[in-house]
């Protein structure tokens, strides 16, 4: 084989130095590439040629080896090179770095599985982590919840500047100092509306009564006779006579002029009569009965004798017995009246509106065509009224109405009674007019109620909604809506109106609940529990003790718009009747929902004991933005704080809020815990508080990312929240140099590679992941040259060889010449 074989053995090193060029090339042009891992060539001889296969030692020969010919060389493999490649720092938070084992795991075409230790990452135009080359990063994702979804492998998603997030609030941390000193908070404020009528129950309408001078009977056509036997008059003695007509109810008009008869001498026999011709008629008819006051014989005070009919005669025979005495009384001045309806046993009704004035001159005043009452309607409301009441104000106090008289029904009234009777209230018969007339109760419908203004009554309520905000510690209330319908109660109103003050009237531990307030209202005593009461026709609300719980109602605190739209604000004149006392102090702070919806609240702390070892405080949550199932309260909770003799916070209750989040997609109710823990009880001149934080947020929306070194993706969003966004995964293999090689730094699962092992970054021999770094090209630039040089030596070796092989051959051929 000789030259031949010298031939074939000098062009496997030929091509075993050509490749290892390649691999070097590869190698030298890559050394910037990031995440590449350079190749070595191995090499291996290729076939011997045997010459002889040597002997052993025999007792002749101590042996000889074999003697075999090398016939060239070949490429025992082509290995990569998977060690740490310099880890650079770069300004791009995608941007990857592998500290140790394992290979990133993307998606190349057709969903395939590929592996990759380039870390240069960005984001595609789908919020997707991709390669230079855009295969797709794989790794855990999120669900809406942000919870990492281990089930398969998927794209990682960055939703920069799309995805929001809120937090919902779930602690509270207060601050401040609670001191025992000041006053104990053992008073309540209190407010009370004017007092409210019912105008269910009928009000008289006086505007038909007519007022007017009574008349005065005229003697000037009265005729007399006198008549001997059948009767007992005295003979020369003289009679006098007076008349006045009288109505109904049995009351004179002013009395006439004195008559003056004297009897003749006669027969000696004191059996005399006189008789009255044409006696007086009242102008218009307005009487039909006349009464006749005569003296005694010679004597000067007149007494009844008789009652008949106007205009006709009358024979006074001096036998029937003197009745009562003339009453001459007149009234003087300008008068004016009101007419209720009476019952026995039932309130009177409204007073009618003012009759009158009417002036008198030494007369009396007649009242004539009073209206009749209504029947009571079938489910009741008000009695059957069978009376009427007649009250009248005096010269000296227009403003003041007295009771004159009751009358029946249907009957006028004739009214002599004199100032200074009727106005004295010692005298248990005489009253003032009530002129709130019947007043509101729990049943009473809202557009019933009524208010006095003066002489005058108003319907504050009428059907449509009525928007209510009070003020309570100085501090206004948000504005709640109550919708008013034809059958709404006043005890709707009063609830809804505790409500929306925050008024507390249980504490929610039957172990401590809730102290009343001391009652210093005068004609009142005792202690009183907050709520909301009707006193003596008025609305009344009872806060809860302490001096920032103080409430009030005030002139715009009531807006009602009707059905037509129509604008009103009704004044239900609330007042104070007693002032709120006690050591306060208030919290206002914001609460976050789980949709990032800001939530007012606040707390209220009011000194409610201390002893010889210990400060109790009693704190009050509200929230205005609570949004209950049903109607408008603002109360959220409340608990009581307990400190030691240092100063030292020892426990806290009820330290759970809940507020409601009906009506609103939010998750309901909210609820968080209330830290008391950093406030203390020291002697501070007044005490504080504050919440110095909450960990809830209102939304934000993704601005930035943080990738672990264990993989994991974390977004930051603009309110502060960070959440999980993915979580990467990596792989390795048992044998990575048996992988396959697909371009574009990628590699794929090889035959003699083994199975993938995927795990965390950091777990399971895998490396960890380097934020912020790229790993540079592991390719030994000097060593690479070092073994290009070989390489080409050896190749100009090789090359050598075939040159010598050649001269032999030629001067093999030149024998022949």
């Amino acid at each position: 084989m000789g030259l031949a074989s010298s031939l074939s053995t000098a062009l496997t090193g030929l091509n075993a130095a050509e490749t290892q060029i390649d691999v070097l090339g590869n190698n030298l042009a890559n050394s910037q590439t990031v995440g590449f891992k350079s190749s070595d060539v191995v090499f291996s001889t290729q076939f011997l040629q045997t010459l002889s296969l040597g002997a052993a030692p025999s007792a002749d020969n101590g042996g000889t080896d074999p003697r075999q010919t090398g016939l060239g060389v070949q490429i025992a493999g082509i290995t990569p090179d998977f060690s740490q490649g310099t880890l650079q720092i770069s300004s791009n938070p995608s941007d990857l770095a592998i500290q140790g084992d394992g290979l990133f795991i993307v998606q190349g075409a057709d969903n395939e599985r590929l592996y990759t230790r380039n870390g240069i990452f960005s984001l595609n135009s789908e919020n997707q982590l991709v390669t230079p080359t855009g295969q797709r990063l794989l790794g855990f994702g999120v669900d809406s919840k942000f919870t990492i979804q281990t089930t398969e492998l998927v794209p990682i998603e960055i939703p920069l500047g799309s995805e929001a997030v809120a937090q919902a609030t779930e602690n509270v941390v207060m601050e401040g100092a609670l001191t025992p000193n000041g006053d104990l908070a053992d008073t309540a404020e209190i407010i009370q509306s004017v007092v409210l009528g019912d105008a269910n129950v009928p009000r008289p309408d006086g505007s038909g009564i007519q007022l007017s001078s009574a008349p005065t009977a005229s003697i000037s056509g009265v005729t007399t006779a006198h008549n001997q036997g059948g009767g007992s008059l005295v003979e020369n003695a003289v009679y006098k006579y007076k008349f006045a007509f009288v109505d109904q109810s049995g009351k004179e008009s002013v009395p006439s002029q004195e008559l003056s008869i004297t009897v003749p001498a006669g027969n000696g026999i004191d059996d005399n009569t006189i008789t009255l011709g044409n006696l007086p008629t009242a102008p218009g008819g307005e009487y039909s009965q006349l009464r006749i006051y005569r003296t005694d014989a010679d004597g000067s005070d007149f007494f009844l004798i008789d009652t008949v009919p106007t205009g006709g005669s009358y024979t006074d025979t001096g036998t029937n017995p003197p009745g009562q005495q003339l009453d001459s009384t007149t009234l003087n001045g300008n008068y004016s009246y009101m007419i209720t309806y009476y019952s026995a046993g039932n309130p009177e009704t409204r007073p009618s509106v003012l009759l009158g004035p009417q002036n008198i001159v030494n007369g009396r005043v007649h009242l004539t065509n009073f209206p009749a009452p209504p029947a009571p309607p079938p489910g009741g409301g008000f009695p059957a009224y069978d009376k009427i009441r007649i009250y009248r104000n005096t010269v000296g106090d227009q403003n003041s109405f007295y009771l004159v008289d009751t009358i029946d029904l249907g009957t006028d009234y004739t009214d002599s009674r004199p100032d200074a009777e009727i106005s004295d209230l010692s005298n248990p018969a005489n009253q003032l007019v009530d002129l709130d007339g019947p007043t509101i109760n729990s049943n009473t419908l809202l557009v019933n109620v009524t208010r006095r203004e003066g002489f005058d009554y108003t319907s504050p309520f009428k059907v449509g909604t009525l928007t209510f905000s009070g003020r309570k510690g100085g501090r206004n209330l948000e504005g709640k809506d109550f919708e008013i319908t034809a059958t709404t109660t006043v005890q709707d109103l009063l609830g809804f109106m505790e409500d929306a003050m925050g008024i507390q009237v249980s504490s929610g531990d039957s172990a401590n609940p809730l102290p009343g307030s001391v009652n210093t209202i005068p004609g009142e005593s005792g202690t009183i529990l907050p709520g909301s009461y009707i006193q003596d026709g008025a609305l009344r609300f009872v806060a809860n003790n302490g001096v920032d719980n103080a409430i009030e109602i005030d002139l715009s605190s009531f807006k009602l718009t009707d059905s037509n739209g129509t604008i009103e604000f009704p004044n239900l004149g609330f007042g104070s009747v007693q002032s709120a006392q006690g050591q306060s102090a208030v919290a206002d702070f914001i609460t976050y929902d789980s949709l990032g919806m800001p939530i007012r609240t606040r707390i209220t702390a009011v000194l409610e004991s201390r002893t010889d070892s210990a400060t109790v405080y009693r704190w009050f949550a509200d929230s205005a933005d609570n949004s209950p199932l049903d109607g408008a309260e603002i109360a959220v909770g409340n608990g009581l704080l307990t400190f030691d003799g240092n100063g030292n916070f020892v426990s806290a209750s009820n330290t759970t809020l809940s507020i409601d989040r009906f009506g609103l997609p939010s998750v309901s109710p909210l609820e968080f815990e209330v830290d008391f823990s950093a406030v203390s009880g020291l002697a501070t001149e007044t005490a504080t508080l504050a919440a110095s934080r909450q960990d809830g947020s209102p939304p934000g929306t993704l601005t930035s990312y943080v990738i672990g070194e264990d993989g994991s993706i974390r977004g930051v969003f603009s309110n502060g929240i960070s959440r999980d966004l993915g979580q990467l995964r990596l792989a390795r293999f048992t044998n990575p140099n048996g992988l396959e090689q697909r371009g574009q730094n990628l590699f794929a699962q090889g035959i003699n590679a083994g199975l993938p092992i995927e795990g965390r970054p950091g777990e399971n021999g895998i490396g960890t992941v380097v934020a912020g770094a790229l790993e540079l090209s592991n390719t030994d630039i000097g060593g690479d040259l070092v073994d290009l040089v070989l390489a080409s030596t050896q190749y100009r070796s090789n090359a050598r060889v075939i040159t010598a092989t050649q001269q032999l051959f030629d001067e093999l051929l030149n024998i022949r010449r």
